[in-house]
């Protein structure tokens, strides 16, 4: 059982990824290797280079649950591609866990720990 004064969490970073099959029509802008990188709620883009926002638009709402530890039969856990969301463009955007970041309740929201 964890101590009551810890009120630590961990999440992972991620790294999201263009990949493209060999010579598939890319229409969003992207190269294969763009990507950007997330740790904790901060986003992460190499120097020079962008992003799609209608890309980003489409891996968003699977970043915070692949922050998390799943089970390993969870489909969350196997499952790391999603399609550009151009039913035209051949690239995919891999989301990779690349390290675990601890992070404390309390520097992280103002709302108490239930019974705190």
């Amino acid at each position: 059982m964890a101590d009551a004064a810890d009120d630590s969490f961990e999440l992972y970073d991620l790294r999201v990824e263009v990949v493209a099959p060999e010579g598939g029509p890319i229409y969003c802008g992207a190269k294969p290797g763009d990507h950007f990188e997330l740790r904790g709620e901060m986003l992460f883009l190499p120097p020079g280079q962008g992003f799609s926002i209608y890309s980003l638009a489409a891996v968003l709402p699977l970043l915070a649950a692949k922050q998390r530890p799943t089970e390993a039969s969870d489909w969350m856990t196997s499952d790391a591609e999603v399609a550009c969301p151009d039913p035209n463009c051949s690239t995919r955007l891999r989301i990779t866990r690349t390290g675990r970041r601890r992070f404390s309740h309390a520097a992280t929201t103002a709302v108490p720990l239930p019974g705190a």
